[in-house]
């Protein structure tokens, strides 16, 4: 799937977001290694420390579908400023991503492309552990 695909879902799912506080909507497409596509949107709460981003709520469905190895995320907004994952959204994404992923942010005006690894340089990590 070409990146310019990858944000066209984003965008697509960014039209089931619910952000009646903050007004901005954001969606995120993840692509999986096997090619299976998992979207999410932002869901904000009127308790704010409840609300779930677009990057975080792709990354739980695909986890839920039994996929846990991913190649790109494509995270989309269609108003300013351009939609970079907070640290919470990029912490979850070091947890089953390689800092090689590569992270689409996508606007009105264009996208850009840049790595986990480029987000997160020194992300928290125990090392190996058993599942």
């Amino acid at each position: 799937m070409s990146p310019e695909e990858l944000i066209k879902t984003a965008f697509q799912a960014l039209e089931n977001a619910h952000a009646p506080y903050s007004g901005y909507r954001v969606g995120a497409a993840l692509l999986c290694e096997d090619g299976t596509v998992f979207t999410g949107c932002n869901v904000e709460n009127a308790s704010y420390g409840l609300t779930n981003c677009a990057e975080r709520t792709a990354v739980f469905a695909a986890v839920s579908g039994g996929r846990k190895t991913f190649k790109a995320i494509a995270i989309a907004s269609s108003t300013a400023p351009a939609p970079f994952p907070c640290g919470a959204c990029r912490q979850v994404l070091a947890e089953f991503c390689d800092p090689a992923l590569n992270v689409y942010i996508a606007d009105g005006a264009g996208f850009k492309t840049c790595t986990l690894g480029e987000l997160l340089p020194h992300a928290f990590d125990l090392g190996e552990t058993d599942e």
